[in-house]
């Protein structure tokens, strides 16, 4: 699976589409973006498409739009994502961008990740060779 690569016309869509927040921090993932709260992301740029995570009802009725649709990869799209239309203006996009927002800042703070311990390596000695 390749990924495809916003251009900076598309990383400079998603910046104006994200809410100014205190609380709300961009990330790049995995060439592309993501905008999170409290660890969650809610809302990602995956190529030149913008995806907000909502639920139930909220979703069905983005995705009644046309122009919307499932958000990520085709073969393996991102559960609970949909497309916003890339043909929306700002204004049309907030709504959906600020549902997104307040639902996934209402779920638990996300805990970071330890970081890995570093791996121990031993020098084996010239008689170490061959035994078991």
């Amino acid at each position: 699976m390749q990924m495809p690569r916003p251009t900076d016309a598309d990383r400079a869509r998603f910046a104006e589409l994200v809410p100014d927040s205190p609380d709300v921090e961009v990330k790049p993932m995995f060439g592309n973006l993501g905008a999170f709260v409290h660890g969650n992301m809610f809302m990602g740029l995956f190529g030149s498409a913008v995806g907000v995570k909502l639920t139930g009802a909220e979703a069905d009725e983005l995705l009644a739009q046309p122009g919307a649709g499932p958000f990520g990869p085709a073969e393996r799209p991102m559960g609970g994502y949909v497309t916003l239309p890339g043909h929306w203006s700002a204004d049309e996009a907030a709504p959906w961008i600020e549902k997104s927002l307040a639902a996934v800042a209402a779920l638990p703070p996300k805990k970071p990740k330890k970081p890995k311990k570093p791996m121990k390596v031993t020098k084996k000695s010239p008689n170490d060779v061959g035994e078991a």
